[in-house]
């Protein structure tokens, strides 16, 4: 703030003014950024500059995530330089995991799942605006096919649900397994 005022500081005496010159050329770039690399134009274009740039938000949501309780992951205390690599390298593997999941499942989640393919041929700089189809998945809490749409927590604890039981008649007999039935969206069969 100190480039845009000028102060008065004397004996029992304070003022301040504004000063003119300089502020109509900065209210100018206001809003306006600049982005630069070491890399030639040759390697990477301006586009590709901004697109990797916005990209740092995926990292930064994935740190987020690993400091997060979202993948159950607790906190452990190491000593060893090895164990803390490992324990890093455990971590990104989970994490890696679950964008995949994400992905695979996108259609299932509230999330945008038709960004990703838009987003090379979309405005770098204007804001990104969902789909009237992920409007009104939102609204309607339903896909077009009317299954339910989840966050990524709900959809992982309806998936926990499925599972094989180890069953056995009271009469005797050798036991057998019994798989627990998905509903349609899970089945692999049904929904292709």
């Amino acid at each position: 703030m100190g480039k845009h005022f000028e102060l008065m500081i004397a004996d029992g005496r304070f003022s301040f003014s504004r000063k003119t010159n300089g502020n109509a050329e900065e209210a100018g770039l206001d809003g306006i950024y600049v982005i630069s690399t070491s890399e030639t134009r040759e390697n990477l274009f301006a586009e590709d500059t901004v697109r990797n740039y916005k990209n740092l938000a995926y990292v930064e949501q994935a740190f987020r995530t690993l400091k997060s309780i979202d993948l159950l992951i607790s906190p452990i205390h190491h000593s060893i330089s090895q164990r803390v690599r490992a324990h890093i390298l455990l971590c990104m593997l989970v994490y890696y995991v679950e964008w995949h999941m994400r992905k695979a499942l996108a259609p299932l989640l509230f999330d945008d799942d038709t960004l990703s393919e838009e987003r090379k041929r979309r405005d770098l700089v204007a804001p990104a605006k969902p789909r009237s189809s992920t409007k009104k998945k939102k609204c309607l809490h339903k896909t077009d096919e009317r299954w339910s749409i989840h966050s990524f927590k709900t959809l992982l604890n309806e998936m926990g649900t499925l599972c094989r039981n180890q069953c056995r008649f009271k009469s005797g007999g050798p036991p057998f397994l019994k798989n627990t039935h998905p509903t349609p969206h899970f089945n692999p069969v049904s929904s292709s």
